[in-house]
């Protein structure tokens, strides 16, 4: 019976006027209120149902549920049908309204804004640049290090290269060394040894 008396109200919707259309609108959604709330005690209900009566209790709970639900959602729907007609009608009210001139500031052109976004733009190519220059030294850098490594590996190979001799004719030096000082022991041994025999022999 709610139901019905919810669908009823709503054929009255595209018959309201303006002033009574809220009215009837917040009617409906009180009514559908109340009969979402005797829904939840129905459910409950009917699942005290005796079990050979409990499915098709829940059956007619849940199709009035769904009823329900169709009418909240064409309630709503109205409701935004009615939303949009009525702010078309006051964009068209306002348009008829307004007066147009031929100085209107909304014609104006924002040259200031303008001329600083321009003034922007050249700053930011400005800043760039000197990016781009800054970069162009930085690599002309790099090249010049790489030139002046490539001559300290030059020179530490002539240097590397000049230890290796050295180190070459040290050797030879010490092993020079070593036999002269031999000969020297052996030179002194026979010296000794004809001194020995000169007082020996001749004395």
């Amino acid at each position: 019976r709610q139901v019905h008396e919810v669908q009823s109200y709503m054929g009255r919707l595209e018959t309201s006027d303006k002033g009574s259309v809220h009215l009837v609108e917040n009617e409906i959604q009180a009514r559908i209120d109340n009969i979402f709330s005797n829904l939840e005690r129905l459910e409950i209900l009917s699942s005290k149902e005796p079990p050979n009566k409990r499915q098709n209790a829940k059956l007619r709970v849940d199709q009035l549920k769904y009823d329900v639900q169709h009418l909240q959602t064409a309630l709503r729907n109205f409701q935004q049908r009615r939303y949009l007609r009525e702010q078309q009608e006051r964009q068209r009210e306002e348009l008829l309204a307004r007066t147009f001139t031929t100085n209107d500031s909304a014609t104006t052109i924002p040259i200031d804004e303008t001329l600083q976004y321009n003034e922007s733009l050249q700053s930011a190519h400005r800043g760039v640049d000197e990016l781009i220059g800054s970069g162009t030294n930085i690599l002309q850098g790099l090249r010049d290090q790489r030139v002046t490594l490539k001559g300290t590996h030059k020179k530490i190979l002539d240097v590397a290269n000049m230890l290796g001799l050295s180190n070459t004719v040290m050797r030879l030096i010490e092993k020079r060394a070593f036999q002269d000082k031999f000969l020297m022991l052996g030179g002194m041994a026979v010296t000794c040894v004809i001194m020995f025999l000169v007082v020996q022999y001749l004395t």
